[in-house]
């Protein structure tokens, strides 16, 4: 696997327990593994500072960047937050406001570069076997999880940022015993690999530029 130069871009990476990896090793989360994806390739990325906790909404990320130390300016940066939202029975309407406001704070983070921000789509943990120990239904989370990211991605068209959905690979593959942590609820790396490949190509266009 390659190295990472001492003159790699830096990384920022923005989220919840999907983006910290819950139940798996740093190495095998997604944004370490689209970092050295694209190490690979020959675009220099450093490993990512992750600003993310297990359980995370999207107030919580807020304010967990606000008291994270001075960021300062990156050369790439990730959000995929929301999820949380869903669970707690949270708005799409407070999602959106609240979604929009992270982004923009994404993009600041970037050097005001919005080409230099990538979204991925909120996971459906409705086709977890986890679901059954819920009131819900996967109809009803996944009827909400569309609302949602229909919501981001129109934030993330309107700011010209780049959305990649992986929720449908999270649909179809989130019930496999090899795609699941121990939890049966939180990505496997082997799902995380799913993401990092459908996130690749979007991440290394922009970084291209």
């Amino acid at each position: 696997m390659a190295s990472v130069p001492a003159t790699a871009l830096s990384y920022l990476a923005l989220g919840d327990s999907y983006t910290i990896g819950e139940g798996v090793a740093a190495e095998g989360r997604w944004p370490h593994q689209l970092a050295h994806a694209l190490r690979e390739e020959g675009i220099a990325l450093a490993d990512p500072r992750i600003i993310a906790t297990t359980g995370w909404t999207t107030d919580e990320l807020t304010w967990g960047i606000d008291g994270a130390e001075p960021l300062g300016e990156w050369d790439f940066v990730t959000l995929l937050i929301g999820v949380n939202n869903q669970y707690r029975g949270r708005s799409a309407v407070e999602y959106r406001s609240e979604f929009e406001t992270l982004l923009k704070r994404a993009i600041a983070f970037a050097r005001g570069r919005a080409d230099r921000v990538l979204v991925l789509s909120i996971p459906d943990w409705g086709a977890t076997p986890f679901v059954k120990t819920t009131q819900a239904t996967p109809a009803a989370i996944a009827a909400e999880l569309d609302t949602f990211n229909a919501a981001a991605q129109v934030v993330c068209e309107a700011n010209g940022v780049a959305f990649v959905d992986i929720t449908p690979v999270s649909r179809e593959r989130g019930g496999e015993t090899q795609m699941l942590a121990d939890d049966g609820l939180h990505p496997s790396a082997a799902m995380y690999t799913q993401w990092t490949t459908l996130a690749l190509p979007a991440a290394r266009e922009l970084l291209s530029r």
